[in-house]
């Protein structure tokens, strides 16, 4: 069974202090299950200055690594075979949401072509989270908010849409989940076919993410399902 990567947002500023699920996490993760626990951060001083402030366990600092702009492609190629053998990744920018805008992004799309589960800790602002979550290009993005309800007016705005070429952010009432995805089945079948990310009840026990085409996912539903969700087109750009 491969481990988990967890997105971990920490505070923007020194002062702050983590949440509690958060501490939890990560305290049990570095006294439990120590054995089995990767803690990446991007730099090592600030990163080791505040784990301590955090009443982090003060043992697990000598083990941090260092992942940012410089060494992200060899330290993701070094952790892929450690979260396939089992071990649970922890992954921590300077501050904020890592992945967003971060050289973790391309931690997380390894990940997901390597079918290995990446989630977070809590976070409130369900674009972002998601985004980090996709590992897709978001260089530049459009975030499009809810979509027409009208059927006429949907379909020409989705058609619109999908030869934006930068990553677009959509959302929709849970109830029209399963038809956003059918639309988005059909508009590959007439257009260049863009992978897409379905990131379902965020945050909750419940969180379910897909990643790939829309007719892939759709096969994930044997029945009409109601979710809370962010849907993701991928960038048209390549990095």
């Amino acid at each position: 069974m491969s481990g988990t990567l967890f997105l971990i947002p920490t505070p923007i500023d020194d002062e702050g202090i983590l949440d509690n699920t958060t501490f939890d996490l990560l305290n049990i993760a570095a006294t439990v299950e120590v054995e089995n626990s990767i803690f990446v951060i991007e730099d090592l001083k600030p990163g080791r200055r505040r784990w301590l402030r955090w009443k982090l366990p003060r043992e697990s600092i000598d083990s941090f690594v260092l992942y940012n702009e410089h060494s992200a492609s060899k330290v993701s190629d070094s952790l892929l075979p450690e979260l396939k053998s089992g071990k649970n990744v922890y992954l921590m920018s300077d501050g904020g949401m890592p992945s967003f805008c971060d050289p973790g992004r391309e931690l997380v799309s390894l990940c997901h072509d390597h079918n290995i589960k990446v989630t977070s800790t809590p976070f409130y602002n369900s674009v972002i989270l998601a985004l980090a979550l996709s590992g897709f290009n978001h260089r530049s993005f459009l975030c499009e908010g809810f979509i027409p309800r009208e059927s006429e007016e949907r379909k020409k705005f989705l058609a619109t849409i999908y030869k934006q070429k930068q990553t677009v952010v959509l959302m929709d009432t849970p109830y029209r989940m399963m038809r956003l995805l059918e639309e988005m089945r059909e508009l590959e079948r007439s257009n260049r076919k863009r992978r897409i990310f379905l990131a379902t009840n965020l945050t909750t026990s419940s969180e379910k993410l897909w990643r790939g085409s829309a007719q892939s996912i759709l096969k994930s539903f044997t029945e009409k399902e109601k979710r809370e969700f962010v849907l993701i087109i991928e960038s048209l750009e390549k990095i």
